[in-house]
């Protein structure tokens, strides 16, 4: 299998995961790319991990390290427009909505997990 191959199939794994709400294997594909290969848009990839684990410390109820993360992740998505088949002004929107839910919860349990936002093609 060419580089080019293995990085579209991890990327996409990774993509397929966190659209599936597996936000820890989301961020474990992603993380190989990100360790793995040294890509031109290692920073939108780098996002891509910070936003699948802030995901996983809202599962785990962990809403400092949920916060900071979605707070990091979208200094990595700025400068990107479309990337990787994602909308990235859109997922920036989408984040801010998620964040905006983070700023009035004290418990994942409140969490709307309906703001999650959907990666790829279809990103509405």
């Amino acid at each position: 299998m060419s580089f080019e191959n293995e990085i579209n199939t991890l990327f996409q794994a990774g993509l397929k995961f966190f659209n599936d709400k597996n936000f820890y294997d989301a961020h474990e594909k992603w993380e190989d790319l990100w360790s793995d290969y040294y890509l031109k848009d290692r920073l939108f990839i780098q996002g891509l991990i910070q936003l699948s684990v802030s995901f996983v410390h809202l599962k785990n109820n962990n809403m400092n390290g949920a916060k900071s993360l979605l707070n990091k992740c979208k200094q990595k998505f700025k400068g990107f427009d479309i990337q990787r088949g994602i909308d990235v002004k859109k997922l920036l929107i989408s984040i801010e909505k998620v964040q905006d839910n983070y700023d009035h919860i004290n418990s994942s349990e409140d969490f709307n997990w309906s703001l999650v936002p959907r990666l790829g093609q279809n990103f509405e």
